[in-house]
């Protein structure tokens, strides 16, 4: 899942957020929705990399 993107941690004062990020060009932030994580969006985010600089977090609580 995710070819070509690379996952990052990111901390912050109140949580450390794990996300992926690929592509270039324009930022495209996709966000989950309940229950999901960042992994919802496997399929098409090697296609909106083509175009788009892709950033897909887990929200806060959710997913690693």
């Amino acid at each position: 899942m995710f070819e070509g993107f690379t996952q990052h941690r990111i901390e912050t004062s109140g949580a450390e957020i794990n996300l992926r990020t690929g592509g270039q060009g324009p930022a495209l932030l996709l966000l989950h929705g309940y229950p999901q994580t960042h992994a919802m969006w496997h399929q098409i985010a090697p296609a909106l990399a083509e175009r788009f600089t892709v950033v897909a977090p887990d929200l806060r609580g959710y997913g690693d």
